[in-house]
Order: structure tokens, then C-alpha cells, then sequence
């Protein structure tokens, strides 16, 4: 047989096995059981319009705060990386190190419990405690990226601007910056969408109703329905937010990417 040949018959083989199992796993299923349990459209229609209007919303406005002061932070910590100073490249080398081996759950934990066990005239508000948890996490991984990005810019973006008589400080923030953003964009929305699921972690802080995100929410709605239907309409919830952020990940990869140049 030839080589195509072979490549079509390799195909159909693992087409067949994928059927099989497809089949198997069909008869076997308790599709009773599993519209009880799964897709009960009862308890579905009970955690709406709430899991929309309290929820979602809430989910969609920590991974904001956490995005916004993790973006900043990253841009101060990038620039204090490739600083001729050293030791602002010990400290930013240090803190993008530490908090990207540290699990995010700690960090929730540190901020929202551990600093006002600490140090008792030192509060945050939920939102403010989200924001520095979830920015700080962030922060770590796109330190680098934005530092990647900078180092992506041709040099001879920064000396044109040089010679044009700008200043090394605004060369870097009005040429190479800007073009940096340009290249990061992309893996930039792929950070958006980590902090989007991380905010789950939101649930080991003590939350009233009007302040729990999608997987707190879930997590509450599952202590009065049965079956994990509130956990599928939670899921189903974060696609809704996560799946737009991948199209648009994808088409700024097509448009910024080396083949959209």
C-alpha cells in the first residue's frame, strides 16, 4: 500500500474507534439519572435571573479590578526588570519569581485573611481585596510578557526616537511601549481569561449574597437544589465570558501576529 493509503486507512480506524466509544458510552449512560441530576430545568430556571444580575456580574467586575491593577503593576515591574539599576532588577526578579511558584489560593488567603489578622487597623473591602489578590497573581506572568514585548520592539524604533532629541524615558514610553502593547496583545487576553477563572477562588472569603461570583454562587445554589445542575448553569456562565475572550484572542493573533504584519 502506499503512503496515503495507509494514512486513510489510520483514519478511518481511529474514526471507527471514536464511534465505538461514542456508541458504548451512550447505551451505558442513565440518561434518566443524568437529566436529574445534570439538566434539570427546573433548578436551572430557579437560579435565573440571579446568577446573571449578582454572579456573572460580579465575576466580570473582580477579573476587571484584578486585570487594570495587575496590568499597571506588571508595566512598573517589567520597566524595574530591565532597569540599568540593580538592585530594582533584584526586586522585580524577586517578586515575578515568587508569586508565580506561589498557588493563587495563598495569595487570596494572605490578602483577605492573613494581612488583617496581622495588622488589625488594616482593612480591605471585597472588592479591594479581590483587586490586589487577583493583580498581584497577574502581575507576575504578565511582567513578562510585557517585558518580552519590549524586547521584541527593533532598536532602531528607540534610537530614531533618540535622535529626534527625545529622552531615553520618553522614547521608551511614547514609541516603544505603545508598539510593545501592539505585539502582547494576544497572549495579554489570554491572561484575562486566567483571571477570569481564577476569581472562583473568590469563595474562600467570606461573601454576603449580593458579593459571591459564579463558582461561590454554584457552591450555595448546590446546599439547596439537588444534583449538580447549578454547577452546569455556572459553568455554561464562565463560557459565556471565557469563549468571546478566545475569538478575541484569536483574531488579535491573526491581525498582531508575525502573519498579520
Amino acid at each position: 500500500m502506499s503512503k496515503r493509503q495507509r494514512a486513510k486507512i489510520g483514519r478511518g480506524v481511529q474514526y471507527t474507534v471514536l464511534l465505538a466509544v461514542v456508541i458504548v458510552a451512550a447505551l451505558l449512560a442513565d440518561w434518566g439519572r443524568l437529566q436529574e441530576q445534570l439538566f434539570n430545568l427546573e433548578v436551572a430556571r430557579a437560579l435565573f435571573p440571579t446568577v446573571l444580575t449578582t454572579a456573572l456580574l460580579n465575576t466580570v467586575l473582580y477579573t476587571a479590578l484584578g486585570f487594570a491593577f495587575g496590568l499597571g503593576l506588571a508595566l512598573v515591574l517589567a520597566l524595574m526588570r530591565m532597569s540599568s539599576v540593580a538592585p530594582y532588577r533584584w526586586i522585580s526578579g524577586a517578586y515575578i519569581e515568587f508569586f508565580r511558584g506561589l498557588p493563587a489560593l495563598l495569595v487570596f488567603l494572605s490578602v483577605g485573611i492573613g494581612i488583617p489578622t496581622a495588622f488589625n487597623d488594616v482593612s480591605f473591602s471585597r472588592n479591594v481585596t479581590v483587586m490586589l489578590a487577583l493583580g498581584i497573581v497577574g502581575s507576575a506572568y504578565m511582567a513578562e510578557t510585557i517585558r518580552a514585548g519590549i524586547k521584541a520592539v527593533p532598536n532602531g524604533q528607540l534610537e530614531a526616537a533618540r535622535s529626534l532629541g527625545m529622552s531615553h524615558g520618553r522614547a521608551t514610553v511614547t514609541v516603544v511601549i505603545p508598539q510593545a502593547f501592539r505585539i502582547i496583545l494576544p497572549p495579554l487576553t489570554n491572561e484575562l481569561i486566567l483571571l477570569t477563572k481564577d476569581s472562583s477562588l473568590v469563595f474562600v472569603l467570606a461573601t454576603t449574597l449580593a458579593q459571591q461570583e459564579l463558582t461561590q454562587f454554584g457552591r450555595a445554589a448546590m446546599t439547596t437544589y439537588p444534583g449538580m445542575t447549578p454547577i452546569l448553569v455556572v459553568g455554561l456562565c464562565y463560557l459565556v465570558i471565557t469563549i468571546p475572550l478566545s475569538v478575541l484572542q484569536q483574531r488579535l493573533e491573526r491581525r498582531f501576529g508575525p502573519d498579520g504584519r
